[in-house]
């Protein structure tokens, strides 16, 4: 299974990404900021989610808010 952020590159385990555009945490008041930088990224079992330390907590991301660092 191929996993692509929002440029077509291909996304592996470890990778950085940075965050392309802001994002509102739910059940959270906090925002993810665009340009926010996600090291040692896991993907899951849906090539559509990645999985990363963002803000203090590990959270699941949508690759299409994502791309390659």
């Amino acid at each position: 299974m191929d996993v692509k952020d929002s440029n077509s590159a291909l996304l592996q385990d470890g990778d950085s990404v940075h965050i392309i555009k802001d994002l509102k945490v739910k059940g959270s008041s906090t925002v993810l900021k665009r340009g926010t930088v996600v090291k040692n990224i896991r993907l899951t079992n849906s090539a559509e989610e990645i999985e990363g330390r963002a803000g203090g907590t590990m959270m699941v991301l949508k690759t299409s808010f994502v791309k390659k660092a």
